[in-house]
Formats: C-alpha cells, structure tokens, sequence
C-alpha cells in the first residue's frame, strides 16, 4: 500500500534557509533517497561540501549559484542540475529575492554524508518541526516551543 505523506518536516538551518523534507531520513524514515523543498533568502550561502550522494536539483524561482572545482554555476528558475556523489560543490543564493528550489539526493541526505569541509559547518537547528496526519499522531511527541499544529522533535 502507498504511503502518504501529509506534511513535510520543517527544519530550519538557523542561517535562514528552510528546508521542507517530503522523504528522507527526518520525515518518512527513507535512507535510500530524500526529496526537500528549499526556500533560500538572498545573500544565503552554505558551506562547501563532498558529499557522499547525487543531487539533483530543480530551481523553481530566482537563481542558485553552485560553486565547483572548475568554475561556477548559476541555476535559474525552470532549470535543473546534477551534483555528483564525490565531487566539491557549494551552494548560494546571492540574487534579490533569494531562491526557492526542490532538492532530491541519492541516497538521503545527512548531515554526515554531506562531509561538508572542516571548520565549516553552518549553523544549524537541530530541531525538525513536522505537521502530522491524525494517524501519525505517535511519531512525534509534544515540546513547548513547537508552532501551534505541529510536531516537534530532535
């Protein structure tokens, strides 16, 4: 049987970015691929990065410039590229309006398998909010400082 997915996880990176986890490790329990929705404000950039997976990522508004061993790359909205499993690459959004783009990596993303480069990890939340289906009620458990209708967990 099919499984839904009601809401997607909501983990904000704490350097503006949020991220939307339809499937992956946080939200379904998925470790073979994840599939995120990406809002990244203008001026926003991430720590350069060999990770451990392909990504293949589909810009839906503004401009996502990739940096890379070779040069750099601007992605524009109704545009997609592929990131390698191995090679280098570091994201930014430094386009008025920021970006907002789906992410999909082969296998899951973690932050372990993103092997981002040392002495350079963003500054993160560890904390993932989560919207639930009644049905799922007992995946998550209530915390203060989880938004009204949602889940909250570490």
């Amino acid at each position: 049987m099919p499984n839904l997915i009601c809401d997607p996880a909501f983990i904000p990176a704490g350097d503006g970015k949020l991220i939307e986890e339809y499937v992956g490790v946080v939200n379904s329990g998925t470790a073979t691929v994840s599939v995120a929705h990406m809002h990244s404000p203008e001026g926003w950039a991430e720590p350069g990065q060999t990770p451990e997976f392909d990504e293949f990522t589909l810009v839906l508004t503004g401009c996502l410039r990739i940096e890379h061993k070779d040069g750099v790359m601007d992605v524009l909205a109704g545009q997609a590229v592929i990131a390698h499993k191995g090679e280098w690459v570091r994201y930014s959004t430094p386009a008025p309006g920021g970006a907002e783009y789906v992410a999909v990596c082969v296998p899951a993303f973690t932050p372990a398998a993103a092997r981002r480069d040392p002495g350079a990890e963003p500054k993160c939340s560890r904390r993932a909010f989560r919207r639930t289906c009644s049905q799922t009620l007992s995946l998550a458990c209530w915390r203060s400082g989880a938004p009204r209708g949602w889940k909250f967990w570490t």
